[in-house]
């Protein structure tokens, strides 16, 4: 059991993900927007890893991901965030989250061995479906890390099956159909999919929902349906509204993180 399993049977109330591009505004910085999203009751952190084609994400990701490629962020600078964090904090979950070109780049079993030295617990890879991600599982697996997958409002039953029987630590359903930065418009709509989920699901793998979770009456409606709510785009609009002031940003995501934490339900 990793610390991602732990976090989620240990957690009296439903999880809180947040999302943040490593090195947006620079790498001290995100360091300490980690630490104080984890002081804000943020439960697990998914770390993006700058790419030059962010294809499932939406201007505000898409910038702040740009920004942290203009200062040349890699997946070793990545890494190294990982390791600083895990200096003071031993207990909240690291999640990676981005696309495979980089990972294809260093070779599998480098970046999972690799990943685990900086004290990451879980992967997820936009562009890497299940069918193509055997060998990846494997390896990840063997280092005791989770290969998180994605599932959307497109998905049909026998393929969700399939994402489920794949998925390790939690499975990313995604609101809506659309980029990151949209806004849920049908909540009715995600609770049908998350119960033909749990139907499905024999092992009862973690479902928590992300993609248009922008203030706290969505995410306590989200949380009651889930075992988790996904915010990542307003934590970077955030980042984007304050790079000429890092002490207002800090101060406002921690802020808008305790916000959120308070409409998040008890299990």
């Amino acid at each position: 059991m990793n610390r991602i399993e732990k976090t989620f049977r240990n957690n009296k109330k439903k999880v809180f993900i947040a999302y943040v591009v490593c090195g947006d505004p620079d790498i001290s910085t995100t360091i300490k927007i980690m630490n104080i999203l984890v002081n804000s009751g943020v439960d697990l952190i998914e770390l993006g890893v700058p790419f030059t084609d962010p294809i499932a994400d939406g201007p505000v990701i898409q910038k702040s991901i740009e920004r942290a490629l203009k200062k040349n962020i890699n997946l070793n600078d990545v890494f190294n965030v990982c390791t600083k964090f895990r200096k003071k904090n031993k207990i909240t979950p690291l999640v990676l989250m981005g696309y495979l070109n980089p990972i294809e780049n260093i070779g599998y079993k480098k970046f999972s061995k690799t990943a685990a030295q900086s004290g990451v617990d879980g992967v997820l890879v936009v562009d890497s479906p299940p069918e193509e991600s055997s060998v990846l599982s494997s390896v990840l697996q063997e280092n005791n890390i989770c290969n998180i997958h994605l599932a959307s409002p497109t998905t049909n039953k026998s393929r969700l099956e399939a994402i489920v029987k794949a998925s390790k630590g939690y499975l990313y359903y995604v609101s809506l159909k659309g980029i990151t930065g949209s806004k849920i418009s049908n909540i009715k709509s995600v609770e049908r999919s998350i119960d033909m989920i749990k139907k499905i699901n024999k092992n009862d793998l973690p479902v928590v929902v992300g993609f248009g979770i922008k203030d706290k009456q969505t995410a306590k409606k989200i949380s009651q349906i889930s075992d988790g709510v996904i915010i990542g785009s307003s934590f970077v609009k955030i980042i984007e509204e304050n790079l000429h002031n890092k002490h207002r940003m800090v101060d406002n995501i921690n802020k808008y993180a305790k916000k959120i934490k308070t409409s998040i339900v008890n299990k």
